[in-house]
């Protein structure tokens, strides 16, 4: 008889190398951590720290906006193009403008997910130039 099923969790023993695959697994901790580490009980909506780091007025703004600007950063070790990085910057500042914004900001945290879409930039240039990364689920 097999035990319950644990929740999902969050590895803190991520890779260190600047390898892609390990910088794949680092760059999905973040955005794991920062958009859907947690759920609203009851409605059952994914939330990270963003949202709720994003309440603290101004610091929590800058705390999020650096840990957005980290995953631009890994992107740019990856060698992704200035338009993709561009793109990715564009992400951060419109999140961080909303964030800015009292009331519309914190409620901007649940619809504008910047660094899930950053994520997906970031997957899409992997599985095309380094399909070795890949993680299978299922």
């Amino acid at each position: 008889m097999d035990g319950p099923e644990r929740p999902q969790t969050l590895n803190l023993q991520l890779p260190t190398g600047t390898d892609p695959a390990s910088i794949r697994a680092r760059v999905e901790a973040v955005e794991l951590l920062l958009e859907r580490s947690m759920r609203i009980p009851g409605i059952n909506m994914p939330i990270g720290l963003d949202a709720i780091i994003g309440l603290v007025p101004v610091i929590g703004d800058i705390i999020t906006t650096a840990l957005g600007a980290y995953i631009v950063w890994e992107a740019r070790n990856l060698g992704l193009s200035k338009w993709h990085l561009t793109r990715m910057g564009a992400n951060v500042a419109f999140d961080t403008v909303l964030g800015l914004v009292p009331v519309v900001g914190d409620a901007a945290d649940f619809m504008f997910r910047s660094n899930t879409r950053n994520l997906r930039i970031i997957k899409k240039h992997l599985d095309k130039h380094h399909p070795e990364t890949r993680v299978i689920e299922g």
